[in-house]
This record gives C-alpha cells, structure tokens and sequence, in this order.
C-alpha cells in the first residue's frame, strides 16, 4: 500500500499533479476538496460542524483504504508549518498507513503567490472544486492563507526518507506527476 501526500499551498497544483499521478500509478486520488465540498453542501467548512464532519470523512476513508486491497492513496493537503496540529495530524494519518504495513510519501509542491493567483481560476480547477467559483472569495482566501501561515517547509525541516520538493513555476502537471513517479517508482 502507497500513501502520497501531495501538499502545499492553495492553487499550486495539488490536485491536477495527483489526477496526473493517480492516472501513471493506479492509486487513487483522494483531494482534499472531496471532502470539504461534499461538507459545505450542509455546513461551512470554517464551522465546527464542517470541521468535524471533514475530519471524519478523511478518517473513516483513511482507516478502509489503509486495510484494503488498493493499490495505495494519493492524498493532498494545505499543510500550515507553524501550527502544531498540522504536524500532528501528517504524523497520525501517516502513522495509521504505516501501522498497517504502507509506505508513505509527501511530496512538496511550491509556487509564488502570483503563479498560484493565475492558477486559481483554471477550468479543471473550477470544475472539481465548486467552493472555488467564486473567484474574487477564492483569491481572498488564497492571500489571506498565505499571509497568515507558511506554508511551504523551510530546507531540512522534513526528514522523512521518501520526501522531495517540487518547485512548479516552470513545469506543468504531468511532468510533475512523471517527476514524483520517478522518483519512489511508483
């Protein structure tokens, strides 16, 4: 069992290098906006109701894939490397894959804010992610994330042995995917 952990910040290009990845390798493609839309049809996201009810559906997905016969999961993930929780959480889903015998990955994704403000308003963006189309809230909540968390890691702060960085300004999503693939041999 594979778990990929695609993350970084909002629009740069999470879920279209895992549509990419999990069309090379087999794996499933689980982005977090699955969850998070299926939620915001009942609940906003930012309210403790959609808040649990996402982490419960990541959860419960996690705990069936992890004991399945699946080839593996392809996960993505806004991860904030100054809060704690987030930390924690990356460790306990990673943890529950291991636990069972997979081996886990986390790929980091980067882009500047402006690359990641053009990549916002991509159709296949819009068509998969319905809380995205409004575009002038989107945009809003892209910058206010990235002036209030980091969200990219610093060099050396992740030690895990099947990480890479992936800096995207210059590449598109299949050659990301074919980078990824490469790279752990998936």
């Amino acid at each position: 069992m594979n778990f990929v952990i695609v993350f970084g910040p909002q629009a740069v290009g999470k879920m279209t290098v895992g549509q990419h990845l999990a069309e090379k390798t087999g794996l499933k493609l689980f982005h977090n906006h699955m969850s998070i839309d299926l939620v915001s049809s009942f609940f906003d996201y930012g309210t403790p109701a959609g808040k649990r009810l996402v982490s419960l559906i990541r959860q419960e997905i996690f705990e069936e894939v992890s004991q399945s016969d699946l080839k593996g999961l392809i996960f993505t993930f806004v991860w904030a490397f100054d809060l704690q929780s987030d930390w924690d959480y990356i460790g306990q889903i990673s943890n529950l894959f291991e636990s069972r015998g997979g081996t886990v990955y986390l790929v980091e994704l980067e882009a500047d804010l402006e690359e990641r403000k053009q990549r916002n308003t991509t159709e296949n963006r819009l068509r998969h992610k319905p809380s995205k189309r409004d575009i002038e809230w989107s945009e809003g909540q892209l910058i206010a994330t990235h002036e209030k968390y980091r969200l990219n890691s610093r060099p050396g702060e992740i030690s895990h042995p099947n990480y890479m960085k992936i800096n995207t300004m210059d590449l598109d999503a299949e050659q990301t995917a074919r980078m990824i693939q490469d790279r752990f041999g998936l």
